[in-house]
């Protein structure tokens, strides 16, 4: 059997990064997709779908350093579906993507191998 997805899309929120009790880090963020579509009457309509992404141990520190609502990024994993209680005693399911990759499909600051204040440096103004 196979379990895999493969989004592209952009944060709604800065990402959520704590501990598990045992220390393990872990961050959470949601993720938006977006289609483009005619619809019946001719007029182009857009579908956004929200996805809740779940990385683990040292990807949840990359993502928590790098990233920030707004950013664009590739993530793919597996679909978990989990139950939980809420605050009421009541049951509560949640559908999450477990990603084991996530890259940044644009530029990153902080990262050395994108720092490009060298070429800047060198450019001459005309």
């Amino acid at each position: 059997m196979l379990n895999k997805v493969q989004l592209i899309g952009r944060l709604g929120t800065d990402p959520d990064y704590r501990h598990t009790v045992s220390g393990t880090p872990v961050t959470t963020f949601a993720l938006a997709t977006s289609e483009r579509f005619n619809g019946k009457d001719g007029e182009a309509k857009e579908l956004t779908e929200w996805h809740t992404i779940v990385v683990w141990r040292s990807l949840a520190d990359t993502c928590h350093k790098y990233l920030s609502k707004g950013k664009l990024v590739y993530a793919e994993g597996k679909i978990r579906k989990r139950k939980y209680l809420d605050k009421d005693g009541q049951d509560r399911y949640i559908t999450e993507i477990v990603a084991d990759q996530v890259k940044f499909l644009e530029k990153v600051q902080d990262l050395c191998w994108f720092d490009d204040t060298t070429e800047q440096q060198n450019e001459v103004p005309i």
